[in-house]
């Protein structure tokens, strides 16, 4: 999948998320990136090649954390990993579902949703 292709199927990904969630995301920015920095990466997030395995990653503080003073601070990042994305798929459209999956995952955290919730939920 080319760099355009990708970044397309993350817009996919954010066009799935309802209007009425959409409006209500603030100060946040999605970034891709070819593959984690190593500051971003803790140990269990390497595979047994030594290759990074996180997929996508939310850096800011939750809607559900936030108070008065929060709009004069930087837009919190959701970052997604084209890398570790494509390894983990063996089909172009395993990876268009995964990349969408992904967008959704990591929008959750905006939201103030954690990693056990998304799973109870479904969204692992």
């Amino acid at each position: 999948m080319s760099d355009a292709e990708f970044e397309a199927a993350v817009a996919d990904g954010l066009d799935i998320i309802p209007e009425e969630l959409a409006t209500q995301m603030d100060n946040v920015v999605v970034l891709v990136a070819d593959e984690p920095d190593p500051e971003q990466l803790s140990p269990q997030d390497y595979d047994a090649n030594g290759l990074p395995t996180l997929l996508g990653l939310y850096d800011g503080v939750p809607l559900t954390e936030r108070d008065d003073s929060w709009p004069m601070v930087l837009p919190d990042r959701i970052h997604i990993f084209k890398g570790p994305l494509q390894r983990w798929c063996t089909t172009r459209e395993e990876l268009a579902e995964e990349i969408a999956i992904t967008v959704i995952h990591e929008i959750a955290h905006h939201f103030g949703i954690d990693d056990t919730r998304l799973h109870e939920l479904g969204w692992e």
